[in-house]
């Protein structure tokens, strides 16, 4: 199949290297991508909220699947606008993205549903803020209902679900999770760690109810739902939902994946899953460090060149995913954004898949760059 994924991030390019493995994938394009991207698949420059200019571009090169990588075209409803021109999509039309894109809405749902979550209430006013927080008393949590560029655990084609194997990010910018929260500073997986039929739990108290509402509302949910979980003494919690794949969380879940991925997320969309059966994971761990640029989270700084990119995948079990990258006028790669780069490192256990990481990170030559050092540490240590 010919296959166009909407992004430009380290999501998307762990999105087109799995696809690039897939033998049923014959041709990649990505819009609008990045220079690490670029080596498997063709990059082109369109606005991906734009519905229009990108059911053009996926007519134009015959694509037989778009893969939607950021939620703000799902938002945007780039879903409905490929699957009213009949192009098979994953990921959720404009409807059903409201999991993610409204935390009332997803509340509301979850509430309905009877997943288990924190107490919520929706505020329009300051004034109702200050009486929610006198009502529920520290530590409470305050969050904005839009979108907040947040985490996957489950495809599903509105019917049948499927899970992937659960990751581990570190949201903290510093080691010993200090300093403020970012995106994502790396994530591993598996999960040594993890009570014992997790997945199955999770599946039944949250996924399932979730997705059955959705249908009673009469909004199917195609795509990837990620659950962001915290566990506590009485079980799993929901903390949100994201209605995509999660950053940094899917270079390492999709390393791990066996299954060819090209055929698995096109029967999203076609109500196929029940014929792909169980995903199958290779053994071992994958393990992934984020080097980010100077001052990020704040004001990132860019356009700095980045050097040893060649050196670093030279790393036996090790490898680079482009993020916030760009080519200088010159076409040498330089930094665009505040995550910069994802390198991963696989082995036969978490301990050495954080040896081949680290080893790599440390090839990446980027002026005022940082990275956290102790992702994946504990975890390694406590098996």
């Amino acid at each position: 199949m010919k296959a166009l994924v909407l992004g430009g991030g380290g999501r998307e390019h762990a999105l087109v290297r799995a696809l690039s493995l897939d033998p049923g994938v014959t041709d990649i394009h990505c819009a609008p991508g990045n220079p690490g991207i670029s080596e498997l698949a063709e990059n082109h420059v369109i606005n991906v909220t734009d519905g229009l200019a990108v059911t053009e571009l996926a007519a134009r090169i015959r694509a037989e699947l778009v893969v939607i990588g950021p939620e703000a075209p799902l938002v945007a409803g780039v879903a409905d606008a490929l699957r009213e021109r009949g192009i098979p999509v994953f990921g959720p039309d404009r409807e059903a993205a409201r999991l993610e894109g409204s935390k009332a809405f997803a509340k509301e749902v979850m509430e309905a549903a009877g997943v288990p979550t924190a107490k919520a209430r929706v505020c329009r006013s300051a004034g109702q803020v200050s009486e929610a927080l006198d009502e529920f008393g520290a530590p409470y949590v305050v969050k904005n209902d839009g979108l907040a560029a947040g985490k996957g655990v489950v495809v599903t084609d509105g019917t049948t679900v499927v899970p992937l194997q659960p990751a581990q990010d570190f949201k903290r910018a510093y080691d010993g999770d200090q300093g403020p929260n970012t995106g994502g500073m790396g994530a591993y997986a598996p999960l040594p760690w993890a009570p014992a039929g997790l997945v199955d739990q999770v599946m039944e108290s949250v996924v399932r109810p979730t997705l059955q509402e959705m249908n009673r509302r009469g909004t199917r949910y195609q795509g990837l739902l990620y659950v962001g979980l915290a566990l506590t003494s009485k079980g799993p919690r929901v903390v949100e939902f994201n209605a995509r794949f999660g950053d940094p969380e899917t270079q390492v879940v999709l390393d791990r994946l066996a299954t060819p991925i090209g055929a698995v997320l096109q029967a999203t969309d076609t109500s196929g899953l029940k014929g792909i059966g169980s995903l199958q994971w290779k053994p071992g761990a994958a393990v992934t460090v984020v080097v980010s640029a100077e001052n990020y989270p704040g004001d990132p700084v860019k356009g700095d060149a980045i050097g040893g990119l060649d050196a670093a995948n030279a790393v036996e079990g090790a490898y680079v995913l482009h993020a916030g990258t760009s080519w200088s006028g010159a076409r040498d790669v330089v930094s665009s954004g505040g995550r910069v780069l994802s390198v991963v490192g696989t082995g036969a256990d978490l301990a050495r898949a954080r040896e081949s990481a680290y080893a790599a990170v440390s090839r990446i030559e980027l002026r005022g760059s940082f990275h956290r050092t102790d992702i994946a540490e504990r975890a390694a240590a406590d098996l």
